[in-house]
């Protein structure tokens, strides 16, 4: 997915942008980037992330950053952020979102003769394409309109120049983007647990397609908001860190609301409740308050060197990480019935081999509750999993299994309830050997959020949206 962080001040801030940054580490897969802008002009950093913490990858280059401007990206496609010249003067520039026309827009460039020098073996590095389409305008507020127009997906950008940073949402709003503000000091993020410890107040969430320029003394809308939002569902049951809110609507609050919606529809009687680490655990701790059964840790996360599951880029790589660092809690599992928590199933790889692990260790019964629908449709707007394709879902995987075939229509099986629908979650059960299955019905997750539908963008689970 990704995240972005920028900052404005009126004296330098280095450490602001280094820490805020760092704080959306958990969006991101591959890259981190700073840059700063000062009284010299333009500094970067660009370090890969897959294998080690930002803080230890940039701490090094905290002396060569230095300015009172600056802006951060988590990343999990290209390196960022880019320094372009361009008739509208020097900037820099971050971005997050997916652009799915990419081929289409890099191939009107070329017959325009233009040049991309940021290439990826034969790939055009997106945010260089972004820059592109901007500099062919006037102004950098009617080049962030052009660009929102042409491009189909996803695009929310921050764009550092020499006076202040413009932020802009996607035009649809699928990923966040929020001011804060103390005294002499402008920032924005993507989430909004970067800004308490800096000291940094929520002033408001950006529209959907809405741009912003701010610099330390204040900020102004330069391109309005649209009136149409389908912000991705996922950040609150996934993606997001529980202490951030969008929308004003927080993270841990909506999980906690998935596991009650969760155990107001079932009927097992665990020993216990858990939540799978770390996303699992609000809705399991909203489940287990709402049915009054106990919450019990079967088995702990070790992070001191296996910081996260989805970092390496390999998938064997990736199991195995996530593997090693569960490590299993023998007198809690032995004889037990226990019932899960989690937010999603996405391949259900990983997912596989601890439901195994439990029963290894003993367990009795092993209950799955997950906090979404299933996934079958592929995410067209974010850069959502690292399966090359979504016939690698587990949902999909189970509908083959069922029909025969990849070609054939999802709708029945998105909908709770349905004889396809529960042929498909009864399949998953038997794939990943576990004693129960059971999904969020959509109408819940909904609920839990507190937006109106048509304001989310559900397209993973039941295949609508805007495009």
């Amino acid at each position: 997915m990704g995240g972005l962080f920028g900052v404005a001040s009126t004296e330098n801030c280095t450490q602001d942008l280094y820490y805020g940054t760092d704080y959306h580490s958990h969006l991101g897969t591959k890259r981190g980037g700073m840059a700063m802008h000062n009284h010299s002009g333009f500094t970067r950093s660009i370090h890969n992330i897959e294998n080690n913490y930002f803080r230890s990858k940039f701490e090094a280059d905290l002396p060569k950053l230095t300015g009172e401007k600056g802006i951060g990206v988590i990343s999990d496609t290209d390196p960022q952020p880019l320094i372009i010249g361009c008739h509208l003067g020097t900037f820099a520039i971050v971005t997050v979102g997916k652009i799915t026309n990419i081929d289409e827009l890099a191939a009107r460039a070329f017959e325009q003769r233009l040049v991309f020098s940021e290439n990826s073996g034969t790939a055009v590095n997106p945010t260089e394409l972004t820059a592109m389409l901007i500099s062919q305008q006037g102004s950098f507020e009617e080049g962030i309109r052009f660009a929102q127009e042409h491009i189909k997906g996803s695009l929310s950008l921050l764009l550092l120049t020499k006076d202040g940073i413009y932020a802009a949402r996607d035009k649809l709003g699928r990923t966040p983007l929020i001011l804060g503000r103390r005294p002499g000091t402008m920032a924005v993020c993507s989430e909004t647990s970067a800004l308490p410890n800096l000291g940094l107040d929520i002033v408001r969430d950006l529209g959907p397609g809405e741009a912003v320029f701010f610099s330390a003394d204040g900020w102004e809308t330069r391109l309005a908001a649209g009136s149409r939002m389908q912000i991705c569902t996922f950040l609150w049951v996934y993606y997001g860190y529980p202490a951030s809110s969008y929308e004003s609507i927080n993270v841990e609050t909506v999980r906690y609301g998935c596991g009650r919606c969760l155990a107001q529809r079932d009927d097992i009687t665990p020993d216990y409740v858990a939540g799978i680490p770390d996303s699992g655990i609000g809705h399991a701790l909203g489940y287990a308050n709402a049915r009054n059964v106990p919450y019990r840790r079967p088995f702990v996360k070790y992070t001191p060197t296996w910081p996260r599951s989805f970092m390496p880029q390999n998938q064997r790589t990736r199991d195995l990480v996530a593997r090693m660092k569960l490590i299993p809690i023998g007198d809690l599992i032995r004889d037990r019935r226990i019932l899960f928590c989690d937010d999603s199933i996405v391949r259900g790889t990983q997912l596989k081999d601890t439901i195994r692990l439990l029963f290894d260790a003993g367990a009795r019964q092993v209950h799955m509750r997950i906090a979404c629908p299933t996934l079958i449709y592929p995410c067209e707007f974010l850069n959502f999993s690292t399966s090359r394709s979504s016939l690698d879902l587990a949902g999909r995987k189970a509908i083959k299994a069922l029909a025969g075939s990849d070609e054939v229509d999802l709708a029945p099986y998105a909908i709770a309830g349905t004889a396809h629908q529960t042929a498909m979650v009864e399949q998953i059960r038997k794939i990943l050997n576990l004693t129960s299955l059971r999904y969020q019905t959509m109408a819940d997750l909904v609920s839990a959020v507190g937006l109106a539908k048509e304001q989310l963008c559900t397209h993973c689970w039941d295949g609508s949206s805007y495009f």
